[in-house]
């Protein structure tokens, strides 16, 4: 991690050491890293994702047996009349 510092030179005013510090910011690169991450998720692991592949799969067959008994409507195009 790369921290940034600035120190208050003589009589400078606080604009001017905000301004020194974005751009110290800026040429450190580390906003582009940090916003690269924000969204990153870590992939799940094989055994995961087959449970979750099986859950939905159960999932699914349970919603076609009500279907055929009449407990659920069939499930229709969203944009028919």
């Amino acid at each position: 991690m790369i921290n940034v510092e600035v120190k208050k030179h003589g009589t400078e005013n606080s604009l001017g050491i905000l301004r020194r510090f974005t751009k110290k910011v800026q040429g450190s690169g580390v906003l582009p890293r940090v916003r690269s991450k924000r969204y990153n998720e870590r992939s799940l692991s094989p055994y995961k994702t087959k449970m979750k592949t099986l859950k939905s799969i159960k999932h699914k067959a349970g919603i076609q047996e009500l279907i055929k008994m009449g407990k659920m409507p069939e499930k229709t195009s969203r944009f028919s009349r």
